[in-house]
């Protein structure tokens, strides 16, 4: 008899059981298999004894219902060895029946088991055919450049991989435990009977189902199995997706540990290449020609609609919304000036990624590597970049168009072009300009228009995404969606803030914005420290998404998250947009080419193609020869232009404030000293100041005379500009040397102390010298008196002239002291009160009111040109008077010290003449030949200057040639290494 502790099996197990073979079952019923105590005992709820069992349960039950039915034989007495003998028979071929109707039932239950948990976790999986666009091309190109064996040797066991497939014991446990039970000998029908249950029970075989089961016991057997079997499924689900996002995570890691094993190897092999870089000549990687196609672009200005075109992807986003350091965390390095809440992105940024042996970054127009290893180059980095962007700012602006090219090498970093946009704003602060959101939305916009950009639009997970104003922008650009990345940052701070975790799941489905994109992923890019590392950034990523309940709960999908997913399928994505238009923007070019040159020849046949650069070069080499020019004016034209404008600056100081006043005087004595005294302070204070005025005026006159006749020699005025701008930038640098003026000081003075006129000429050149300047201030003085007292009356009557009111008093005051000269030659320079009002007087007697001023003016002019007569007259007296003053005028009563002076005065002009020519030959024309090759240095130098002082239709479209020219060159040659690539 079957025992299970103190409790008796159920009828169906006692009737299967022989009566004689008394197996004691020592272990408790609830120590069984749970699965076994289900099936073989779920039908003894009813323990009614008076109710017998169906026979048909026992042919339910038993194997030897399948046996062929045998007549029924008598059982006689004297036959009962016999008897005894065919049941153990029969007893021993039931055994056999029911261990092949286990193993058949075991495994069509096991295989139809493993079948339907099979289907249920395929039907776990995503839909993965919509992005094949995120695996990169390099998975297919991995056996060009990866050791595949060496790459199947780190991949693990089938054992490991068996480990990831549903767990088949579990699954096969019950008939493990039936398996024991008969190796055992324990109750070999139960075990059969209860394999042969599960398998008719799971086949569903109608007929074979027992027929006289209590409805009331079925039906609650029913309820608690449809339970039972719901509760299970459901921790069959969240097993399976655990067990999912395990797989996922540690594939991740392999992938990373593979990856950085491969980057480890191609660092290795580009140090090597880099050791051979003399031997051998240098071939720019793929990502780097097309990035220097991009900035011949960025400068380039076409009339003829030739757009680009060419992609690359544009990082926009709203103002700290994680932009910059998502493109920190795929160029692996925190490039970027930081702060907090203020913008710091004031220009746009175009960051090429490429590979390299060694972590490092450097901008275009600069040959300074910066080690991103090394935080104080990182420093270096991040303030050289704000200090270039608020140099590209102008005054009174707070952000700029002009791009900063910047380009970031390392191991493992994939390759794209990015371009680092100022942050979108809603409201514009104290400080910034009024037009600032207007300017950055038209950066924005310009960026995005390009038909092939990729653009990355930014999100902030941790605000409310009804507060985003890019997803507009960007829906605006690309309404379709074909070529927008959408990425959700600060995801854990979203998780910790937001009370539904399923509107993240809204937003990288694409169902919560307007705006549609190609994919969806999800970032963290750090806790919000700057002084967080690259390295430490990953590690944090990685953990929350690993514990992360939005990743374990299927809210987002394993390769939407991570910036390593993200920086992926970005890279995948833009060169499959490279591949698919750069063809045709290389073919655009090749036309507007050609309608350039046709240009060229219709308007410009006889002259060569010049560019600006040319031309500026052209224009340097002929104003060199220009100034060098200066070193052949022969001496005798640069004194003779010396003393000329020499005497013109100091003429009327000499007439007015040293002749006059000196003449005026009674007796020769007088006259010499107070010339003397006039002479030495003349000669201290500005006499050298004048001269050097007058020598650096005629070095630049001289210059510009050569200029000016270069030009006629078939110059090309198209240089006009800039040999102006030349010349006065050079006048403006230069300084005369402060030293020569002191030397210059003594010479003057020694001149002017000298008073022995040695022969004949001299005097007479002397007196000659003198009558022309008293003869020039005379005519002046005669045109003066002319214009105070009108037209005379020759002029009245043949021109029709009248004079005016003050003409006419003048005239008459001027008729008045005429004959008061005339009867007083010898009349002082000034006039006395009482001579002023008897000519008052006698004006009004005549009817004429007239001012003591207005006298005294006229006074001036009238004794003025007559001390000017009666030095004319001297003059001439005074040619003979050479024998007098060798005998120093003794017993003579002509006195000829004016003449003197006059020699003194123009023996000082000679003198200080020759000294300027020497200084201007020997040190000043060189100097200036050298300020004006500095100037055209600095112009050389200078972008900007030469744009605007080399302009005309032909230099611009000199320049459009070169630069398309260029463009489809670089372009051939790219499309040409992107095929090889292929």
């Amino acid at each position: 008899m079957l025992r299970a502790g103190s409790v008796v099996p159920c009828m169906a197990c006692r009737n299967l059981l022989p009566s004689r073979i008394g197996v004691k079952f020592r272990i408790p019923l609830q120590k069984l298999h749970p699965l076994s105590r289900a099936i073989h005992h779920r039908y003894t709820a009813n323990n009614n004894p008076q109710r017998p069992p169906h026979c048909s349960a026992a042919r339910h039950y038993t194997s030897l219902s399948r046996l062929p039915m045998r007549p029924p034989k008598s059982l006689s007495g004297g036959h009962g060895y016999q008897q005894h003998r065919t049941f153990w028979v029969a007893s021993l071929a039931s055994r056999l029946l029911k261990l092949r109707y286990i193993l058949l039932g075991s495994a069509v239950g096991g295989g139809y088991t493993a079948k339907k948990t099979y289907d249920e976790w395929k039907d776990m999986f995503p839909d993965m055919s919509q992005y094949t666009w995120i695996v990169p091309d390099f998975v297919w190109e991995l056996s060009e450049n990866i050791d595949l064996d060496k790459l199947a040797s780190a991949l693990p066991e089938m054992e490991e991989i068996a480990k990831l497939l549903p767990d088949m014991e579990k699954i096969g446990e019950n008939f493990t435990f039936l398996k024991s039970l008969l190796s055992s000998g324990l109750g070999s029908e139960v075990n059969g009977a209860s394999g042969l249950r599960l398998l008719l029970e799971t086949t569903g075989d109608s007929a074979l189902r027992a027929p006289d089961i209590p409805p009331a016991s079925a039906a609650r057997s029913d309820s608690s199995d449809k339970q039972f079997k719901k509760s299970s499924d459901k921790e069959k689900v969240d097993q399976l997706q655990e067990e999912l996002v395990r797989t996922q995570l540690k594939y991740q890691r392999m992938l990373e540990r593979l990856e950085k094993e491969n980057k480890e190897l191609r660092k290795v092999v580009l140090q090597k290449d880099d050791k051979g870089i003399h031997q051998r000549k240098v071939k720019k990687s793929l990502i780097d020609m097309y990035s220097e196609v991009l900035d011949i672009l960025s400068d380039y200005d076409s009339n003829y609609n030739t757009q680009d075109h060419l992609p690359r992807v544009v990082v926009v986003g709203d103002q700290s919304a994680g932009k910059t350091s998502v493109l920190e965390m795929i160029a692996q390095a925190r490039i970027f000036p930081r702060g907090s809440g203020e913008m710091m992105t004031r220009s746009p940024v175009k960051v090429t990624l490429s590979e390299g042996p060694h972590h490092v970054a450097m901008f275009k127009d600069s040959t300074r590597e910066f080690d991103l290893g090394k935080e104080e180059d990182l420093a270096a980095l991040r303030h050289e970049i704000e200090i270039r962007m608020r140099k590209s700012v102008k005054d009174g602006q707070t952000v700029s168009p002009e791009t900063i090219s910047l380009s970031v090498k390392g191991p493992g970093i994939q390759r794209m072009v990015l371009v680092d946009l100022p942050g979108v704003i809603s409201t514009v602060t104290t400080g910034m300009a009024a037009d600032t959101k207007e300017t950055i939305f038209s950066i924005s916009k310009a960026y995005m228009q390009n038909p092939n950009a990729i653009i990355l639009c930014i999100q902030d997970g941790s605000v409310d995404a009804e507060r985003s104003i890019v997803t507009d922008l960007v829906s605006q650009m690309d309404p379709l969606g074909k070529r927008t990345i959408f990425v959700l940052t600060k995801v854990d701070l979203a998780e910790k803030n937001l009370a539904s975790p399923n509107r993240i799941q809204q937003i990288v489905e694409g169902k919560l914005f307007p705006m549609k994109a190609l994919g969806y992923f999800a970032v963290v890019t750090g806790k919000g420290s700057i002084n967080e590392s690259i390295d430490s950034i990953k590690d944090y990523e990685e953990d929350f998404f690993q514990n992360s309940r939005l990743l374990r709960e299927g809210m987002l999908k394993a390769h939407q998250v991570t910036t390593k997913n993200l920086s992926l399928a970005v890279s995948d994505c833009f060169w499959k947009m490279v591949r698919e238009s750069v063809e045709q923007q290389a073919d655009a070019f090749k036309a507007s080419r050609f309608n350039l040159e046709t240009e060229w020849k219709n308007n410009y046949p006889r002259l060569r193609e010049l560019d600006r650069n040319e031309l500026f070069e052209k224009a340097k080499n002929e104003i060199l020869d220009e100034v060098i020019s200066l070193s052949q004016v022969t001496p005798n034209h640069w004194e003779s232009i010396l003393q000329k404008k020499l005497w013109e600056r100091v003429s009327t100081h000499v007439i007015e404030n040293i002749y006059l006043p000196a003449a005026q005087t009674m007796n020769s004595g007088t006259f010499n000293t107070t010339v003397d005294i006039k002479l030495k302070q003349w000669t201290d204070k500005q006499l050298p100041h004048k001269a050097l005025e007058v020598a650096w005026e005629t070095l630049q006159e001289e210059f510009a005379r050569f200029i000016a006749e270069y030009k006629g020699k078939d110059q090309d005025d198209i240089f006009d500009k800039l040999k102006e701008a030349v010349k006065d930038e050079s006048i403006k640098r230069h300084k005369w040397n402060e030293r020569a003026m002191d030397s210059l000081r003594v010479i003057q003075h020694n001149a002017l102390e000298d008073r022995s006129i040695t022969d004949k000429s001299q005097w007479d050149a002397a007196i000659k010298f003198m009558e022309e300047t008293l003869q020039s201030r005379l005519k002046d003085t005669d045109s003066v008196i002319a214009d105070m007292v009108g037209p005379d009356w020759k002029q009245r009557w043949l021109r029709w002239q009248n004079r005016t009111a003050e003409q006419h008093i003048r005239n008459e005051t001027k008729n008045e002291l005429e004959r008061l000269l005339k009867v007083n030659e010898d009349h002082t320079a000034y006039l006395a009160n009482d001579e002023v009002t008897t000519v008052r007087k006698n004006l009004e007697a005549r009817g004429v009111e007239v001012d003591p001023v207005l006298i005294k003016d006229t006074w001036h002019q009238l004794y003025r040109r007559h001390f000017l007569q009666k030095s004319l007259l001297h003059c001439n007296l005074c040619r003979r008077g050479f024998y007098y003053y060798q005998r120093h005028f003794v017993d003579s009563e002509l006195e000829c010290n004016d003449v003197v002076l006059f020699w003194r005065i123009q023996r000082m002009l000679a003198i200080t003449a020759n000294t300027l020519r020497q200084q201007l030959t020997n040190t000043e024309v060189r100097r200036l030949e050298k300020n004006v090759k500095e100037v055209l240095e600095d112009f050389g130098e200078d972008t900007g200057k030469k744009v605007q002082l080399i302009t005309g239709r032909r230099v611009q479209l000199a320049e459009d040639l070169k630069k398309v020219r260029e463009i489809q060159e670089k372009l051939e040659a790219f499309i040409e290494a992107l095929h090889k690539e292929k």
